[in-house]
């Protein structure tokens, strides 16, 4: 603590903004432990394990923000903390999507079903609401100069292009994303995470000044709900529609598009 209080201030803050998330995943790493322990109903056991993801995810998303805005001229340092901590959900939340995106991908290839996929979707979207006001509550403590209870309840519209480019940033961000998610599923565990970790710094880097690049329903309430209020529709659309729509163009062109191109292919050949 008291090499802590040595540094200037700005780091001081930062420190403490990096402890309070390393805290957070510990935190949500014990309550997972015990669920696992806990739980037998399968059902439950899911919503549970969902909920403290998207928790997780949202919570340090929001403190990863808060660091983004203090030196935006300065973009390195916040991408080096973006792979840091997608490395860490990677690691820690296994089995878990966070994101609906995921779960509609699961359910529309038959890898879930429509009950199960229903309980995931309820979890993630309750979950990204609470950590709103979870995160709140910490800022309130004023534990840096820049934690202000007021500010996770200000909308800061993140929305730099008009709403056609917004659209299509968020739905090729979550067809890349998800394209990877599911062509790296035979790499090995290690090298997928980071693999997965600097595609996601990647298309943050690309489309974070347009959109925020989030392609990510749940992340997208819990980080901007206020903006979902104020104008719903614009909202509605980018951060809702626009991944879904990558997830359906992902599933179109890999389950049936392709394959298809290449069945013709095959029989034009033998002809």
């Amino acid at each position: 603590m008291s090499a802590l209080l040595g540094l200037r201030p700005e780091v001081q803050d930062t420190c403490t903004s990096l402890g309070l998330m390393l805290s957070l995943v510990l935190f949500m790493g014990l309550a997972r432990v015990i669920a696992r322990q806990q739980l037998h109903s399968p059902t439950v056991h899911a919503f549970v394990l969902e909920f403290l993801a998207t928790f997780q995810l949202c919570c340090c998303t929001h403190e990863l923000q808060l660091l983004s805005e203090q030196d935006p001229a300065h973009p390195t340092w916040t991408l080096t903390l973006i792979y840091f901590f997608s490395l860490v959900h990677g690691l820690t939340l296994v089995g878990t999507s966070s994101n609906p995106c995921g779960v509609m991908m699961q359910m529309m290839l038959g890898e879930m079903s429509p009950e199960m996929g229903a309980m995931r979707l309820l979890a993630q979207l309750v979950s990204a609401l609470c950590s709103r006001y979870c995160v709140g509550a910490l800022w309130s403590l004023s534990l840096t100069k820049f934690h202000v209870s007021e500010r996770s309840f200000a909308c800061k519209n993140p929305i730099q292009v008009d709403l056609p480019k917004a659209v299509i940033t968020e739905a090729v961000c979550s067809f890349i994303f998800h394209s990877a998610l599911l062509h790296f599923q035979e790499v090995r565990t290690k090298l997928r995470i980071h693999l997965l970790a600097a595609l996601i710094t990647f298309l943050v880097y690309a489309g974070g000044s347009l959109t925020g690049a989030v392609f990510n329903p749940a992340l997208a309430l819990s980080l901007h709900f206020v903006c979902f209020d104020e104008a719903f529709p614009q909202f509605f659309i980018v951060y809702w529609l626009a991944p879904s729509l990558g997830i359906l163009l992902m599933i179109l062109m890999f389950s049936f598009f392709l394959p298809w191109l290449h069945n013709n292919h095959t029989i034009n050949k033998k002809e």
